[in-house]
């Protein structure tokens, strides 16, 4: 087990990859109570074809979102009720490139630990239990059809890669999850739940050697199929993102319309390390231009233009990455225009407000280090293999030694406003 330690922060982290596959990373933070842990798999809604050395099926939409529901449940029990009785707070997730199924507790640490690892990896499904999880899933998705919110979001996915699985919702559709059954369940989760795919992070109050010592054992007693040796990649149908859709609405019922502008990154290649170097400048570069402390917001508040509804956020990940600003407004053009005049002069813009950027700097790092007292933060902001080695304490380190140039050369990668797409949901008459 390698030990990486980090003396700034006093921390050490060990890990290790089994040899059935399974990446182990343990954080042991001392003085704590609480345990974490996550196991996750790299797969997630956009992989939608199974590896060709099991036949290369495709998947419909809202499969990986399917499973991570049905895995709780077997036989006879729900590993929710196992958790509860040991004291444990449980919960899972899906996400465009990840499934992660977790827990938090202060007792019963290695029980929990075999829940864990146990229901992730040991699968239970039948036909009647399939049926009756689509008729939730379909009201699920129905709920997310009349929400406003989640149309905008899912429409300017749809506007920014409109022949890629992120155009489709998490969930799926009525339709796409009609045609799961329990046999496609065994052989998705036979294809991505396998160790090589897994990884499993444990923060808090534990022992080391003892923890690892305890997941060897469990895993030594299940047997698993040789490793694929294909890591999960994804390309869109379009790299040069050519076949962006510039403009898009769509009518509902709301009090004031909805305006989204979406900007498509190319995301660069390399190593995890310089990945998460241009998006820690990426993001800060962002920051600059539109956080509301900063004056390209205040004049856009002070003409009525946007309100206290605007948000901004950048998402990088496997093989994409890109931008979104959102607000309600009935000035949708302006707005639009706004931003497509803060993409376009990026540069100029961001030299007016050059002098604020020790302040933001200094403002995120102490956010991070902040996040260090918590065993969730540590252990979800890196959890796929994607990211390699990478943690929290890596990213502090990149974020300490960002430079003005760094951003600089951020506005000049990521700005580009031939990559724009705007999408609207406008008030019913």
């Amino acid at each position: 087990m390698e030990k990486r330690t980090y003396a700034e922060f006093n921390q050490s982290l060990y890990e290790t990859t089994l040899a059935n596959g399974l990446k182990v990373r343990l954080i042991p933070m001392v003085g704590y109570h609480k345990t974490y842990a996550m196991l996750t798999t790299d797969f997630g809604a956009l992989d939608r074809t199974l590896p060709a050395v099991v036949g290369g099926q495709s998947l419909p939409a809202g499969l990986a979102h399917f499973l991570e529901h049905k895995l709780f449940e077997k036989a006879d029990h729900d590993a929710f009720d196992l958790f509860g009785e040991l004291g444990a707070d449980s919960n899972a997730f899906t996400s465009f490139t990840q499934t992660s199924y977790l827990y938090s507790t202060t007792s019963n640490f290695r029980e929990n630990l075999e829940v864990l690892l146990d229901f992730v990896q040991t699968p239970y499904f039948t036909a009647q239990t399939v049926a009756k999880e689509i008729g939730i899933i379909s009201q699920e998705i129905k709920m997310y059809n009349d929400n406003p919110d989640s149309r905008l979001y899912m429409g300017m996915m749809g506007n920014l890669y409109p022949h890629d699985p992120l155009a489709d919702d998490i969930a799926g559709t009525e339709e796409s999850i009609k045609t799961i059954t329990p046999e496609l369940l065994y052989q998705t989760h036979a294809a991505y739940y396998r160790p090589e795919y897994l990884t499993l992070q444990v923060a808090g109050n534990l022992d080391p050697a003892e923890t690892l010592a305890w997941i060897e054992q469990n895993q030594a007693a299940k047997q698993f199929a040789a490793p694929l040796q294909e890591p999960l990649t994804f390309t869109p149908a379009d790299p040069s993102g050519h076949d962006l859709l510039p403009y898009r609405h769509l009518t509902m019922p709301v009090l004031r319309p909805k305006v989204m502008v979406g900007l498509r990154g190319h995301l660069p290649a390399g190593t995890p390390l310089a990945r998460l170097k241009s998006q820690v400048a990426i993001s800060m570069m962002l920051e600059l231009l539109f956080d509301d402390t900063g004056e390209h917001y205040q004049a856009l508040y002070d003409q009525g233009i946007i309100d206290d509804s605007f948000s901004f956020s950048y998402e990088s990940n496997r093989g994409f990455d890109f931008a979104l600003f959102a607000t309600e407004t009935t000035q949708q053009a302006a707005f639009r225009g706004a931003i497509a005049n803060l993409v376009e002069n990026a540069p100029a813009e961001l030299a007016r407000v050059q002098t604020q950027f020790a302040m933001l700097k200094n403002a995120t790092l102490g956010r991070l280090i902040g996040a260090l007292d918590s065993p969730e933060a540590i252990v979800n902001r890196f959890a796929t293999r994607e990211t390699g080695s990478l943690t929290i304490y890596d990213e502090i380190r990149v974020l300490r030694a960002l430079t003005w140039a760094d951003i600089q050369q951020a506005a000049a990668d990521f700005m580009d406003h031939d990559r724009l797409s705007v999408y609207e949901i406008d008030a019913e008459n």
